[in-house]
């Protein structure tokens, strides 16, 4: 059995497939989270942060209790809003998972306040009355497309972690799209995330046609293929109204196929912002993800992270950064806690023979060309940014 795999090609991949398999069984065992995990609870404990998420979904909407959404295709865009309470006791890049919803909220994430929206208008109105609790200058919208293999529960849990850890006043967007949450359904979720691509172009314009002062947005895993077909749709229709608002774009773990990445970057032409690539080349979910693609690279483990640069993306390396997922694949949401550490190495800039700081910085050391790559270590997590000079 094994020289046939071998001759196929396959041998390299098993441990890649055989840890994504571990995995979906070890998620299996601890009952994810696939209905009753909105359900709300009148607690409010003490010291427990709340924050309010919105939402825009291409899922169907779900009749059980405590569930809003499923992981089937809706033939609408949906909206919704998530009051999220997280504890007191809350540890940096994890989830508190409550045993039995809705938990407790002295130790375990918690539904405070769930409902839907609707329609634009009324979506909208809920945008600008949340920018409007913020002061000027702070009135920014922080939007997140999630990945394959992703429950509703786990993509509002998730975003409420990153939201919390990256201590971001941002107001929380989560764009939703029909993904099953299964690992067997890899190219059903494939197909949705192709198929959300009109609806998260419009949520796109939605949020800059608000009163934000800025639009920044996190794309993760195959969510960063649904982003990318939307920005492309966007340019075909003649591009947005307030193409300014657009901030900081953050693609982690992109699950998108090398080739076809770099024809968008350049179809796009010369970035006036660039867009952040966080990527780790041991992540064991995109090496099953390249194995299903017939062997095409994905964005978000390419080993020749000097081309992307080139074509004007920034390139975030967590190679290095010890993972706390069996598959490297989320080590984005890891590193939430350092974000505006982060975001000041970047905007700082990235030059040549020029020294990126932060509060434990390690000094640039060499530059490929026209090619800077700049080694840093923040909170004990080191990392190098590759960026065009």
């Amino acid at each position: 059995m094994f020289s046939s795999l071998a001759r196929l090609g396959l041998r390299r991949w098993l441990p890649a497939v055989l840890a994504l398999v571990c995995m979906d069984l070890m998620m299996g065992c601890a009952a994810r989270p696939e209905s009753g995990f909105l359900a709300t609870t009148a607690y409010e404990a003490p010291s427990a942060t709340e924050h309010t998420i919105l939402i825009a979904s291409t899922r169907e909407r779900d009749a059980r209790p405590g569930t809003l959404y499923s992981g089937f295709r809706a033939d609408w865009l949906d909206y919704a809003s998530a009051t999220m309470s997280v504890p007191p006791t809350h540890v940096d890049g994890k989830i508190e998972w409550p045993q039995t919803p809705p938990g407790d909220p002295r130790r375990d994430f918690a539904v405070r306040d769930a409902g839907y929206i609707d329609g634009d208008r009324a979506f909208l109105a809920t945008v600008n009355a949340e920018l409007a609790k913020r002061p000027p200058g702070h009135r920014k919208i922080f939007l997140f497309v999630h990945g394959f293999n992703t429950m509703f529960a786990e993509a509002l849990y998730g975003f409420t972690q990153v939201v919390h850890d990256a201590h971001t006043d941002h107001v929380p967007v989560l764009f939703t799209w029909a993904s099953r949450g299964k690992l067997t359904d890899y190219l059903y979720d494939n197909n949705s995330a192709t198929a959300a691509r009109d609806q998260l172009a419009h949520t796109i314009r939605l949020l800059t046609d608000s009163n934000a002062e800025e639009v920044n947005i996190l794309a993760h895993s195959m969510g960063n293929w649904v982003f990318v077909e939307a920005m492309r749709q966007i340019k075909m229709q003649g591009g947005l109204k307030h193409p300014e608002k657009i901030g900081l774009v953050l693609l982690a773990a992109p699950d998108i196929d090398i080739d076809v990445f770099k024809s968008d970057l350049r179809a796009y032409g010369k970035l006036k912002k660039p867009y952040y690539i966080v990527l780790s080349k041991d992540d064991k979910a995109l090496a099953l993800s390249k194995f299903l693609a017939g062997g095409q690279t994905r964005v978000g483990d390419d080993g020749n992270v000097q081309d992307l640069a080139k074509l004007g993306a920034v390139v975030i390396d967590l190679t290095n950064v010890h993972g706390d997922d069996p598959t490297d694949h989320n080590k984005y949401a890891q590193i939430a806690a350092i974000a505006p550490q982060l975001e000041h190495v970047l905007q700082s800039g990235i030059e040549k023979n020029h020294v990126a700081t932060s509060d434990a910085a390690d000094q640039m050391t060499s530059t490929l060309g026209a090619v800077v790559s700049v080694p840093v270590n923040i909170m004990g997590n080191s990392f190098s940014i590759v960026s065009s000079r």
